[in-house]
């Protein structure tokens, strides 16, 4: 059999290709400087101004209010950031793009004036919305359709995103508490310089995917840029824009972990462990070490469902993880009682709610973002997964509502109101899922490992 020459970016490492991992590495910074920056941010709202590491101020409701409009605003500005990957620069461009802008926009947070304050969150805004929605398009195409290793791709990816949220929940929220807040915004900027770099250099094992179609020399993507939508891909588009709703709901409870549950876990828990006080800051750092320790299992898991022939389609496992996400915050709901009752409570019921908040984003989030290169057509993907992530704004500004609410109606109320809904919005989508599933005409049907196939054809081929 003669040997196969592979170029560059079809080289492959622990069974994926090269190119995903200089993907991991850079979304794993880029989350690294958000993720350090959204734990502290709160935080540096409500501190004192007077205090030796002085804050701003505010009040819990206006920070609360600032946080969910900034969280919003993060994820919205994904849909222009997909329009100007599918219409003008293509994703690898944007990507790069928007990099600049977050080194640009955390950098500058680490200047004490008011005015670097709203111009770095308006940098960081743009960034993201270039970044976001096209590197996870990006992770898609380097799959070709109906590979089954697209999922596991995700998941892996995933992870990348949450050794960086977990490093920065310690390392920037700790800089950020005890030695100063600024310090902490510019050790973020740092991390994205680090994730931009990387990205330069590893642009061998990228330069088949994230391209402008526009200017493509492959003749049926030139086309699909030009025809009409079948009805197939109409279909498939209706369901991703119902999917997107329980996306909404999904982090319009989950991203109370930067907000309400962030100062939950400041004002009212006992956060004495052996003589040391955990910093509030931690306790973010809780959903990314499980999601690096569950995620592989997580993945594991349904792959084995698959297998067995058991249900364990995208939209069943989003389903899934709504209510099992919804389910932690009875947890929250206990803490909220014992805290009523006794005048605290027990670390405990953070660390459990995290758990089940996380299990429930390993079945929902890395799942939808592979669920969208599967059903978006190819002239509209990164613009799809701008809506994605426009749809997970929209949940962060709900977050933000409910943690305002908070203040009138108590964290009991909202928390066990917050599981509730979740598990009921749940089971209604469950009563309509298999409608739901026809609607994307077997998208998801004989999905198999195509590397065996191709080998296969090499060996025929020599023979």
């Amino acid at each position: 059999m003669s040997s196969i020459t592979k170029e560059a970016h079809e080289k492959e490492l622990f069974g994926h290709p090269v190119g995903l991992y200089v993907l991991f590495f850079t979304e794993m910074w880029e989350r690294f400087s958000y993720y350090g920056m959204r734990a502290i941010l709160v935080l540096y709202l409500v501190a004192e101004a007077s205090a030796e590491n002085a804050g701003l101020g505010w009040s819990n409701g206006d920070a609360l209010s600032l946080y969910g409009t900034y969280t919003m605003l993060v994820y919205v500005a994904s849909i222009p950031g997909g329009v100007i990957a599918d219409k003008l620069l293509g994703q690898r461009k944007s990507v790069l793009l928007g990099g600049v802008l977050l080194v640009a926009g955390h950098s500058i947070l680490a200047i004490e004036q008011m005015w670097a304050f709203y111009t770095g969150l308006g940098l960081i805004i743009s960034g993201v919305g270039m970044l976001k929605p096209n590197i996870s398009t990006m992770v898609g195409g380097l799959y070709k359709q109906g590979d089954i290793r697209r999922d596991k791709g995700f998941t892996i990816f995933y992870i990348g995103i949450n050794v960086g949220a977990f490093l920065s929940s310690l390392i920037v929220g700790y800089v950020g508490e005890v030695y100063g807040w600024h310090y902490g915004f510019g050790l973020a900027g740092i991390g994205m310089a680090l994730g931009l770099i990387q990205y330069v250099a590893g642009q061998k094992h990228l330069k088949h995917v994230g391209n402008y179609l526009g200017a493509s020399k492959n003749e049926e993507e030139k086309a699909a840029m030009k025809k009409p939508l079948t009805k197939i891909e109409k279909d498939r588009i209706v369901v991703l824009f119902i999917s997107f709703l329980l996306v909404i709901v999904f982090w319009g409870a989950f991203e109370q972990a930067g907000g309400l549950m962030n100062i939950y876990a400041k004002d009212n828990t006992n956060r004495m462990l052996m003589g040391f006080e955990v910093p509030a800051s931690w306790f973010q750092s809780l959903n990314a070490m499980f999601i690096i320790f569950l995620g592989t299992t997580v993945a594991a898991y349904w792959a084995s469902r698959k297998l067995k022939g058991k249900i364990s389609t995208s939209l069943f496992k989003m389903i899934m993880g709504l209510i099992i996400m919804g389910t932690g915050f009875f947890f929250m709901s206990a803490a909220s009682s014992q805290y009523e009752s006794t005048g605290s409570s027990a670390m405990f019921w953070l660390v459990l709610a995290y758990l089940f908040h996380t299990v429930g984003e390993l079945c929902i989030s890395p799942v939808a973002l592979s669920y969208i290169t599967k059903l978006a057509p190819l002239k509209y993907g990164s613009i799809m997964m701008g809506v994605y992530f426009a749809m997970t704004g929209f949940g962060n500004k709900l977050a933000g509502l409910l943690g305002e609410a908070s203040e009138k109606l108590g964290e009991f109320t909202i928390f066990t109101g917050i599981a509730g809904f979740c598990v009921v919005f749940g089971i209604l989508v469950m009563v309509f899922r298999k409608k739901l599933e026809s609607l994307t005409h077997g998208a998801e049907d004989n999905e198999r490992d195509l590397r065996n196939e191709e080998a296969e054809g090499f060996e025929l081929a020599d023979n």
